[in-house]
């Protein structure tokens, strides 16, 4: 039963709320500032049925900052620490917004205004990134009941007005043809540094994330079948080479494995014989954990370092691209396309879950692919053709 008493020319409610079953105390809600005892009784009436119907939420003082702090400490029990880091980095841009901000006072205009502002200086995929976060958190918030109103509901993404013209300036700008990777490979072996060889071609030949290379041990070779079994992938967010971890792949179809060229193969062999002669030459210091793609200690290379290899590599090439580890991947891909592989197998070789990713990467398929399409179409009709002229 609710009371109701005079304060300060207000009118002030207080309804009990039972016996908390934490700290075992009897609680009371109160609010004020009514203008009239019937406004307050209203009030305390529509408090006490959501009491009876267990729907009662209270009006939480946490912030937004408070939360999310309470949601990443909730979701990192529940995902890969790449995940972590990645939501991490996306709720940032909330809390730059609304760090101080009660929670509960956030509403679906201030989020909406706050993505479309967002999606003026970011991609439409760090877009989705944050939005993704932004739901979790306040879907989290209202699980525990401590908003009333989940602000991204009804949430509707912006469109983006530069993605078209991205597109076009990426366009065929991140891979190399066929004819660039041979002068890339022999540049890497005849001026390579120290596993330059080995790295980029078997990236090129098999189509594996740099992530899934430098995960590789001699374990998942399998030299009868020339096959690469991809099970891990390798992390390492501060380039720390003692620091690193192993996680499951990317996506459920990125665990497969690879048939490569009998070349890579051979390249892999003469690394592990390499690779035991450092252990001997270094057996003191050596971490020897049976990874492939190493420095002279046994430690997996770190991805950065990778990078700056083949950056030092395509200084020395006259080629107006900017190629990072990851193009290998899009190179082998344009080239099972060119070698007219079909969409599943490639599907499957490079460990897409969702076809319409593979799908998507014919928009970068070679120049010379693009002509003997039309010339293969051509000709094929040309007896049409002819008939018409």
């Amino acid at each position: 039963m609710a009371s109701f008493r005079e304060k300060n020319g207000s009118w002030e409610y207080i309804v009990s709320a039972g016996k908390n079953p934490v700290t075992k105390k009897y609680e009371k809600i109160t609010k004020s500032g009514f203008r009239t005892k019937t406004e307050a009784k209203h009030a305390a009436r529509r408090v006490e049925e959501e009491l009876k119907q267990g729907t009662y939420i209270g009006e939480s003082k946490k912030t937004f900052g408070d939360f999310t702090e309470e949601w990443i400490s909730h979701y990192e029990k529940r995902a890969k620490v790449s995940s972590v880091r990645a939501r991490r980095i996306a709720a940032k841009r909330l809390l730059d917004e609304w760090e101080h901000y009660p929670i509960n006072s956030i509403t679906m205009e201030m989020y909406q205004q706050h993505i479309d502002d967002l999606s003026t200086q970011f991609s439409r995929n760090y877009i989705d990134s944050i939005h993704s976060t932004g739901r979790m958190i306040f879907n989290l918030a209202e699980k525990r009941k401590i908003i009333r109103h989940n602000p991204t509901n009804h949430f509707e993404m912006p469109r983006m007005v530069t993605d078209e013209v991205t597109e076009k300036v990426e366009e065929l700008e991140n891979f190399l043809e066929r004819e660039e990777l041979a002068n890339f490979l022999l540049l890497a072996k005849n001026e390579g540094l120290r596993n330059d060889l080995v790295i980029f071609a078997t990236l090129a030949y098999s189509g594996l994330r740099v992530g899934e290379l430098l995960a590789l041990k001699e374990s998942d070779i399998d030299f009868k079948t020339n096959g690469i079994s991809v099970t891990k992938t390798y992390y390492n967010p501060k380039n720390n080479k003692k620091e690193f971890s192993l996680l499951t792949p990317k996506t459920i179809g990125s665990t497969r494995t690879v048939e490569v060229d009998p070349f890579v193969i051979s390249l892999i062999k003469e690394q592990i014989k390499l690779l035991k002669e450092e252990k001997m030459k270094h057996r003191k210091v050596y971490n020897d954990q049976g990874f492939l793609f190493v420095d002279p200690e046994g430690y997996p290379m770190p991805i950065k370092m990778v990078a700056l290899r083949l950056q030092r590599l395509m200084k020395k090439m006259d080629i107006n691209k900017h190629i990072t580890p990851h193009s290998f991947r899009h190179t082998n891909i344009s080239l099972l396309i060119e070698a007219q592989v079909p969409i599943g197998e490639i599907q499957r070789r490079v460990g897409h879950t969702d076809i319409n990713t593979t799908m998507n990467i014919y928009t970068h398929m070679t120049r010379k692919t693009k002509e003997q399409a039309s010339n293969l179409f051509s000709s094929h009709l040309s007896d049409l053709t002819a008939k018409l002229r």
